[in-house]
This record gives C-alpha cells, sequence and structure tokens, in this order.
C-alpha cells in the first residue's frame, strides 16, 4: 500500500480537506489529482504518487490535515492486478458501477455539490484545473460574478465554503466565517501575541518615481508588464536590504535566520473573500522589468485563485500597499510570522513640503506617501529600523530617470 500525505504547506497555516476527487475502489493514473486541500492562501490539488486504485480514506471532508498527515493510502497497479485489496463489498460495488460520461459526473464532489447549490450549468464555466477541469474556486467566482443573480437551491447541509448569504434576524445580519477568513484572524493573533510589534513612520517623496513611470510605463506595456508602484517598492526594499541585513530574516525560538535571498510578499486583497500574499522569489536578482514581469503574472493569477502553493511560501519580508484602498498610514500592520518586519505605503498625496534651493527654503508641491517598517522587537530595534528606512526613502527620492 502506497501513503497518500500531506504537502509541507506554507509555515503558520492549517490545511483542511476540502474534497477528495475519487472515491474508494477508483482506478487513478499516476499524478491524477486526489484530493484538494484548502488553507488560509490556496486549494491545492494532491496527486496520486503512482498508478493503483484508492484503497483507503483516512481524512475526510472538512478534516485538518496537518503537513506530512497520512490523507489516504493507494493500492499500485502492479498489486492490484494480482487481486483485491478492497474490502469484498467495496470491490463488489466498484465493479458494478457503470461510470458516466456526462460532464456532471466528472466533476469532483464538491463542485457537483456547489452547481446544485447555486443552480448553474458547469458548461457555462470555465475549468481552470489540469487538463482544463472545472475547480470548487471556479464555481465560486462563477457565481460572485453573478451577483444579485445568483439563486441558490435550497439544501439541509449548505456547504460552509459557498460564498455565504447573509440571514437577518431583527435587524442582525449574520454571516458564517469562512475557512479563509479563521485562518487569516487565527495567524494575525499569533503574531500579535509573540512578537512585540514597534513601528517607524517616514515621508517619502514619490517625485522621481512617478516621472520614471510616466516615461516608461508604455515600454513596460509592451513587454506584458503593468508597471506599479509596488515594482519600485520591491525594487527599493532590496536596496535597503544592503543597510539593514537582519530586516531580511526569520525568528525562531534557538536561531535568527538572515537570508541572502530576498524573497518578499505582496498582500494582494480579494474584495471580500481577504487576503493572499504571493512571494516575490530572489528580488536581488531581478531587474525593474523583471519584477514587474513577476508581479503581472503572480497578481494577476493570485486574483483568479490559480496560484500554487510554491507560490505563497518562503517569503523573508512582506509589502503591504494599503493605500491603494486610501489608507494615509496604519499601525501595527501584523507581521506574517516567522517574518522580522513588514513595510507598509500609505496613499500617496499632493502635499506642501519645504526644500532648500540654493540656500534658500521654497515651498512646493509633491507627490508624498508615508512609510512605515513594523518591525519584531526581539529581532532589531529603533537604530536599525530607521536604517532600513532611511535606504529605502533614498533609494525611491532618487530613482534615476
Amino acid at each position: 500500500m502506497i501513503d497518500i500525505l500531506v504537502p509541507v504547506e506554507q509555515e503558520g497555516t492549517k490545511a483542511i480537506v476540502r474534497s477528495w476527487l475519487k472515491k474508494i475502489g477508483d482506478a487513478v493514473a499516476e499524478n491524477d489529482p486526489l484530493v484538494e486541500l484548502e488553507t488560509d492562501k490556496v486549494t491545492q490539488e494532491v496527486p496520486a504518487p503512482v498508478a493503483g486504485i484508492l484503497a483507503e480514506i483516512l481524512l475526510d471532508t472538512d478534516a485538518e490535515a496537518e503537513p506530512g498527515a497520512l490523507l489516504g493510502r493507494l493500492r499500485p497497479a502492479d498489486a492490484a492486478a494480482q487481486g483485491p485489496a478492497l474490502p469484498p463489498e467495496v470491490a463488489a460495488g466498484a465493479a458494478t458501477v457503470n461510470p458516466s460520461t456526462t460532464l456532471s459526473a466528472a466533476l469532483s464532489p464538491s463542485v457537483r455539490r456547489a452547481v446544485r447549490e447555486h443552480n448553474v450549468d458547469p458548461a457555462a464555466i470555465a475549468g481552470t484545473g489540469r487538463a482544463g477541469r472545472l475547480t470548487r474556486a471556479d464555481v465560486d467566482r462563477f457565481v460572485a460574478g453573478r451577483g444579485s443573480d445568483a439563486a441558490p437551491v435550497s439544501s439541509t447541509r449548505q456547504s460552509m465554503r459557498a460564498v455565504a448569504l447573509p440571514t437577518a434576524t431583527d435587524g442582525v445580519h449574520t454571516i458564517p466565517h469562512d475557512r479563509m477568513r479563521l485562518a487569516i484572524a487565527q495567524n494575525m493573533l499569533n503574531s500579535v501575541t509573540v512578537a512585540p510589534h514597534v513601528t517607524a513612520m517616514f515621508e517619502a517623496d514619490f517625485s522621481a518615481i512617478t516621472a520614471h513611470r510616466k516615461k516608461h510605463r508604455a515600454a513596460f506595456e509592451k513587454e506584458g508588464a503593468n508597471l506599479t508602484f509596488t515594482a519600485y517598492f520591491i525594487a527599493a526594499s532590496v536596496a535597503a536590504m544592503k543597510a539593514a541585513p537582519a530586516i531580511n530574516s526569520r525568528w525562531y525560538d534557538d536561531r535568527l535566520d538572515i537570508y541572502d535571498d530576498v524573497n518578499i510578499g505582496i498582500g494582494t486583497a480579494l474584495g471580500g473573500k481577504g487576503l493572499i500574499v504571493p512571494v516575490v522569489s530572489r528580488c536581488q536578482e531581478l531587474s525593474l522589468l523583471g519584477i514587474a514581469l513577476r508581479l503581472t503574472d503572480l497578481i494577476g493569477r493570485a486574483r483568479e485563485s490559480r496560484l500554487s502553493s510554491s507560490e505563497v511560501r518562503g517569503g523573508t519580508f512582506t509589502i503591504s500597499n494599503h493605500g491603494v484602498s486610501g489608507s494615509l498610514f496604519a499601525s501595527p500592520i501584523i507581521i506574517n510570522q516567522p517574518q522580522s518586519a513588514i513595510l507598509g505605503v500609505g496613499k500617496t498625496e499632493k502635499r506642501v513640503i519645504v526644500r532648500e534651493v540654493d540656500g534658500v527654503d521654497t515651498i512646493q508641491i509633491r507627490p508624498m506617501a508615508y512609510v512605515s517598517l513594523s518591525i519584531d522587537h526581539r529581532v532589531v530595534d529603533g537604530h536599525l529600523t530607521n536604517i532600513w528606512l532611511t535606504a529605502f526613502v533614498h533609494a525611491l527620492e532618487n530613482w534615476p530617470l
């Protein structure tokens, strides 16, 4: 018998068995998707390690699945050929099943349940799974896109993973927590519990990067890259890490790991569905164009729920560009454990400032933004925090045209 194991998930997250895509007794080919797992970051499929027959399911739908946990067992094809590995009643049931070739029968249990609950035609939804297979995330996006037109079918046990519909009682609207929101809440509480957060704030003049972006944006678009301010923030963060390398680190109870690779996570809002943090890996090796291309790809797929688990793992630093939604300043921004710091960037506004020109103070109007660094005070103190922010602001304000 071959064990089917939970892969290693992003640190600090819990996986939940979303649905099994095969039933006991089903024959599977090597790398066929067997089961969907869901974390606060992504939904991922666990493939069959070998060809064979699904013999046991040990963690069923809604069960918590820790990294390395045993999900089930598979009888390899060569062993299956020697005789039935399943209980006689299961083997007999599998032998008498006449598989349907219809689209509905090809759907996973969670997808079939979702299309029933929301009264949707699966043929109208584009699948993003392997070989174009329809996933639960595809159905959720389709239903969310219909808005008020969606008319769910009544069910005795509506899935908590479906789009939550508010219920009203005496003026109180109750919306059940979904798994992503619960996982985010758990991670945030853990971070502020274990790490003493301290926040330093600087003000940055965005004149230089605004001029550079205006001049080069069209050329970047021709290369397939959306040149956003976030690309500049990543590049400036790489420069600041050279001045204060300890910011690019992770705290553990017995050590501090400081990394040569700068792997920066970008907080990406998913509307009412929460937040996801795709990671731009090895930023120190990328040009501004390379960063913009990677960002365009990652953020686009994040909002379509098409990220793999590897693309939300391994971050050594995180950027929260909360200014895109209008926030001037936020403190503290919660650190993504076990990282040591997180950068916050507020809304850009034209402000009146004083600049010295030829020894004379002048009043000017410049695009300004507040930038903050929330640090784990176990790792660094205010001195290193300010060194990092000074280098970050210097890189932005002196960006060559």
